[in-house]
């Protein structure tokens, strides 16, 4: 029994999924309205909100499982893949058993759900996924996250170049060698296949094939990136780098500029290109007012996911956390008004490093060399504050390299070694740009405000903050990062809102000696965090730390 009207196309079709035996329906790449009916018909949980976006939940599970993630040791890949917490090796055999566990329990289900979808928004270095799953809301959240295929492209699909099995709703067996628990997700490379268990969050599959494409896309010449990107009316784009709470989404997302994409891109020797077909957006405390184009995604084929809503009015409380924190919408990228379609763009003008320095030190905005740039992608700071025993608060650095640890495959200096290569061959101008705390660590200053942030990064994309640092007297040190910052003053005004002492942190503090003191210590977590990535001495990497981190004399 087929779902879609195409009898002759899908008896072959039946045949291409290896290993799954179907005497049952198979749903292929339905439209969001037939994924509507089968998730609220079919899986408990399910409600439709009152702005028409489809709601559900994803069980226990409601992030990813990074201690979960296993890659497959094989002669392929024992020799260049960056084995230890990030990418936990796992056994063939093993692998084997968590694919015919996973196969045997698709098998078991009344209907079944494939997806087959393109990542990557260039012909020439996208992949062909195909999504098999057993619930409409995957089916329906990777409609949404992968490039949607045309009548013709489906038509002429073929086989796939990765696959997804995703049982989510089955666990694992602990027992199996190298599992630790009841989720599983296991990446073959040379299998080209993911295999789900134990864990129905969808966001599984999204960084999934990211993580696919750290792989393959190195191989063929092209940076993968954890970023997003937006271009302005000249065709300028830029890069925006920055780890959770650092104000990513936000400052990417202006009216004035297209939106490439939010969240997964490469940069090839043609350009940048957006590796998804769609944004998976936080929604805790989401309202129209903050992000009012986000806000007005959310609607008809829009998945929310494990949010709260009132039982009559259907109306979802974004403020509501009891079920997560981690609440997330998933919608088709050309919902975003501003969106560019197709979602590629020209080699970047500016890269910009986002850090939440809640320890008060780092500057609002400093210009980087190439070095320097490499040095801070691999460090891939911000800083989070955290609750003692006491109740005490205090900032606690982390560090992510390459600002998404989690999905690299290589070690961190090979992506650093090609975006260093490619900074230099299109003399791209990269800024680190600090939206945390001004005027003391957390619990003493305050927080940088969101107009500061914006003005800052309009005169990076108007190109007055670069003309005016090149300026006498347009720029100064800044010591122990040895950073170059604004002055914002005399001819070399860019910025005219912004107070010329709130770019240098140090004028800020009510105690100089504090600010050494404290900025000596953030330098020194920097250099134990780049110690697990040196390689040698004579390392390039190597001379990137030495230069980046050497002290100056505050006096």
């Amino acid at each position: 029994m087929f779902q879609n009207g195409e009898d002759e196309y899908e008896r072959e079709y039946h045949d291409e999924i290896h290993d799954v035996d179907y005497t049952k329906p198979i749903i292929r790449n339905a439209s969001p309205s037939l994924l509507y009916e089968h998730a609220l018909n079919y899986e408990r949980g399910t409600a439709l909100s009152s702005s028409g976006a489809i709601v559900t939940e994803s069980g226990a599970k409601k992030g990813r499982s990074p201690k979960d993630k296993r890659v497959v040791c094989d002669a392929m890949t024992k020799d260049d893949v960056w084995w230890g917490p990030v990418n936990i090796a796992m056994t063939e055999a093993s692998f084997m058993v968590n694919h015919e566990r996973a196969v045997d329990y698709l098998n078991t289900r009344d209907r079944l759900y494939v997806f087959d979808g393109f990542a990557g928004w260039d012909p020439r270095y996208r992949i062909k996924v195909r999504v098999v799953c057993a619930r409409a809301y995957h089916a329906l959240f990777m409609h949404n996250m992968l490039i949607r295929p045309t009548a013709k492209e489906l038509a002429e699909f073929g086989e796939p170049d990765f696959t997804i099995f995703n049982a989510g709703d089955f666990p694992a067996n602990r027992y199996t060698t190298g599992m630790t628990s009841s989720t599983s997700v296991a990446l073959n490379f040379t299998r080209n296949e993911l295999v789900i268990l134990g864990t129905a969050y969808a966001g599984e599959m999204k960084k999934g094939i990211f993580t696919v494409m750290h792989y393959l896309m190195p191989k063929a010449g092209v940076l993968s990136l954890h970023s997003s990107c937006n271009e302005g009316p000249n065709g300028d784009t830029t890069l925006f780098f920055g780890l959770s709470g650092t104000g990513k989404t936000t400052l990417s997302a202006d009216p004035h500029r297209a939106l490439i994409g939010d969240d997964e891109h490469c940069w090839s020797d043609e350009g940048v290109f957006n590796i998804e077909g769609g944004c998976y957006a936080k929604a805790i405390d989401l309202s129209p007012e903050k992000e009012p184009e986000i806000f007005g995604a959310i609607r008809f084929g829009s998945v929310l996911e494990n949010v709260v809503l009132d039982a009559k009015t259907r109306v979802v409380d974004y403020a509501d956390d009891s079920l997560t924190e981690n609440t997330r919408c998933a919608y088709p990228i050309e919902y975003m008004p501003s969106a560019k379609m197709p979602c590629v763009g020209k080699h970047p003008t500016n890269i910009v490093l986002l850090t939440c320095d809640a320890f008060g030190v780092l500057p609002p905005v400093s210009l980087l060399t190439s070095e320097q740039a490499m040095y801070h992608f691999i460090s891939g700071y911000t800083a989070k504050v955290a609750g003692t025993e006491e109740g005490v608060t205090e900032p606690t650095a982390t560090f992510s390299a390459c600002f998404g640890a989690p999905f690299l495959v290589f070690h961190p200096t090979v992506y650093a070694k090609m975006l260093g290569a490619k900074l230099a061959k299109h003399a791209v101008k990269v800024w680190l740009v600090n939206t945390g705390w001004t005027g003391g660590a957390y619990g003493v200053g305050s927080r940088m405000k969101l107009a500061i942030s914006r003005g800052i990064i309009d005169a990076i994309h108007n190109g007055k903050l670069y003309e005016c640092m090149q300026k006498p007297g347009g720029a100064q040190n800044f010591p122990i990062f040895n950073l170059q910052i604004p002055t914002n003053t005399g001819d070399a005004v860019c910025m005219p809102s912004i107070d010329p002492a709130v770019l240098d942190p140090q004028k800020a503090w009510a105690s100089s000696e504090q600010f050494a003191k404290t900025t000596r210590d953030l330098a020194g977590r920097f250099r134990q965090n780049f110690e697990t990535f040196r390689v040698s001495e004579t390392d390039n990497s190597g001379r990137i730390a030495s230069q980046r981190t050497t002290d100056h004399d505050f006096r």
